[in-house]
């Protein structure tokens, strides 16, 4: 149509009549417009509106796994102080069983033990061994009972705590007959023994410091089946090189059983740097001496007391010699 009437205006030579403004707003309104935008989707009846779900984000290509979130350690609960005890020794009771104390500075019992000890702490300066005894580990026995061993320990103790340079930490190693807590009129239910036997123990626990300031007090505890076990084994081994190291100026005296009347002895024994054997004068067979003798180690320095022996003027006094 548009063609034709483009024809006739060309034969003719006259222009079109222009299309009234009517009729061209009526041609808008028949024909619908082309919207860019996508008609909205029909909602079907009952249908309920859902939020648009939106995809995660994706992970980077070489992401790190995050590291574990640790929670915090438990805090440890607070270390209970541990402190040895103190007890005060009973010097009247000591001076009339004989027993030296600090006021008796010149009697003859303080000069035979002032000998005495005299062996005793040169050899303890000493370095010790290749099997590792130290010489501060000195054990006080005999070859059978009664010839004076815990007399001797206990005065052998004081005497040494007595001098400037030196502490001395007394224990008792007697678990069948222990002796020296009634001497010295001290209490105690728990000792050596107890520590041997159960780890949760401490050694301070146990530890009795005396009023002579030098002098600590180690008791044997109670008797036990399997002491010579205890005695013999690694953990005696680990107490003993404690001490031993844990102060340069201790000195360790172990009243001990006699030789031959238990095994305890024996084992004892392998642990000490020294040993002071008493023996009785004119009453302990020398065989016996000799039998308890071998069952020591030949390495280990002894030092022979020959106690109760008679001399001049009917005094008793104590004598002291080395066996190396």
């Amino acid at each position: 149509m548009t063609t034709t009437m483009t024809d006739d205006r060309k034969r003719t030579g006259k222009k079109a009549p222009a299309t009234p403004l009517i009729e061209r707003a009526a041609r808008a309104i028949q024909t619908p417009e082309v919207s860019d935008r996508a008609p909205p989707r029909a909602r079907a009846s009952g249908a309920t509106a859902q939020a648009p779900v939106r995809a995660a984000p994706a992970a980077p290509a070489h992401q790190e796994p995050a590291a574990p979130v640790r929670a915090p350690a438990p805090r440890a609960a607070p270390r209970r102080e541990r402190k040895s005890r103190y007890e005060e020794i009973d010097f009247a009771s000591l001076q009339k069983q004989g027993m030296l104390t600090p006021s008796l500075t010149r009697s003859q019992t303080m000069e035979e033990f002032r000998v005495i000890k005299r062996g005793v702490l040169q050899h303890a300066l000493q370095p010790g061994d290749t099997r590792g005894k130290p010489n501060n580990m000195i054990m006080v026995t005999s070859a059978r009972p009664g010839e004076g061993k815990t007399f001797t320990a206990i005065n052998l103790a004081i005497s040494i705590a007595l001098e400037r340079d030196f502490t001395v930490l007394l224990i008792d190693a007697d678990f069948s007959r222990p002796s020296i807590l009634k001497v010295l009129g001290l209490e105690a239910k728990k000792g050596l023994i107890d520590v041997l036997e159960n780890p949760e123990v401490d050694l301070s626990e146990v530890l009795i410091r005396t009023n002579i300031d030098k002098l600590t007090v180690l008791p044997a505890g109670g008797a036990h089946d399997l002491s010579t076990e205890l005695l013999a084994s690694l953990r005696m081994r680990d107490i003993v090189q404690d001490i031993a190291r844990r102060y340069r100026d201790r000195i360790v005296i172990f009243d001990s059983p006699p030789m031959l009347a238990t095994s305890e002895a024996c084992a004892l024994a392998t642990h000490m740097g020294q040993v002071v054997f008493v023996v009785e004068a004119d009453k302990t067979p020398k065989s016996a001496v000799r039998e308890a003798l071998d069952m020591i180690d030949t390495g280990t320095r002894v030092g022979l007391v020959l106690n109760h022996c008679q001399v001049c003027f009917s005094h008793t006094q104590s004598g002291y010699y080395s066996k190396r």
